[in-house]
């Protein structure tokens, strides 16, 4: 899959200070990894696992989540897993 560099170019460019949603969103935010600069801005989050081939860690659920692997590979495999 090729990303065009401007996924990642918006991922950097929306930043916190940007996001009117972001306390809101952080409220719900299940993602573990809580230093993380894009925490509460969804769409920059979406971008940046998107430039990366993998999604966010709020589509996983919860023990999935916390191995830290966002591929898409891992995703397929959890979500097949009964």
């Amino acid at each position: 899959m090729i990303i065009d560099r401007t996924e990642t170019e918006r991922s950097r460019a929306m930043r916190a200070a940007d996001c009117t949603n972001q306390k809101k969103n952080e409220a719900s935010c299940t993602c573990t990894f809580i230093s993380c600069e894009r925490r509460g801005v969804c769409c920059a989050c979406v971008a940046y696992h998107r430039a990366s081939n993998q999604l966010p860690g709020c589509f996983f659920p919860p023990e999935a989540e916390k191995t830290f692997d966002r591929s898409v590979r891992n995703f397929v495999k959890v979500m097949q897993d009964p």
